[in-house]
């Protein structure tokens, strides 16, 4: 009973913690201040760090002991905030400040679908990441971000 105790409370913690407001990936004034380049670095970076937490969640499952289960907790909101730091980068940054909308018909439009069509793959990728460990979703993730970038031109 009292191991499900400790790992009951280690999970509602994990929870509270993952509720809680995240940082912005940028402002919404608009400033004007933009870095394109940092935002996909610091893109990849995010799937570096759920590529290691897709491997110690995995490798923290053989033990079976609580002090396993917190790290594994730990790893797992890790990953989640990465993902959910592309996820915000990519919808806040990119996708309502830097995407322009391009009307069907004008010159310009078809880049514009491509750019959506790319960033749309980055959200889908980062949620399958949060859903998974598949070091495979990492993969599909970096690809996705190495897409939006081409098709940004970034």
């Amino acid at each position: 009973m009292r191991r499900f105790t400790i790992a009951l409370a280690t999970v509602l913690i994990a929870l509270a913690a993952m509720s809680s407001d995240s940082a912005d990936a940028h402002c919404q004034v608009p400033c004007g201040i933009y870095d394109d380049a940092a935002r996909f670095a610091a893109m990849r970076e995010d799937v570096v760090s759920i590529r290691k937490a897709m491997t110690e969640i995995a490798a923290q499952q053989t033990t079976g002991t609580v002090e396993a289960f917190n790290q594994a907790t730990r790893w797992v909101m890790e990953k989640e905030r990465s993902a959910a730091d592309i996820q915000d980068i990519t919808s806040a940054y990119f996708l309502t400040q830097r995407v322009k909308p391009t009307d069907r018909g004008v010159d310009g439009h078809a880049p514009y679908v491509a750019q959506l069509e790319a960033f749309h793959a980055v959200l889908i990728a980062a949620m399958k990441c949060k859903q998974q460990i598949d070091p495979a979703n990492a993969d599909a993730l970096d690809a996705a971000i190495d897409r939006a970038a081409a098709a940004y031109g970034g």
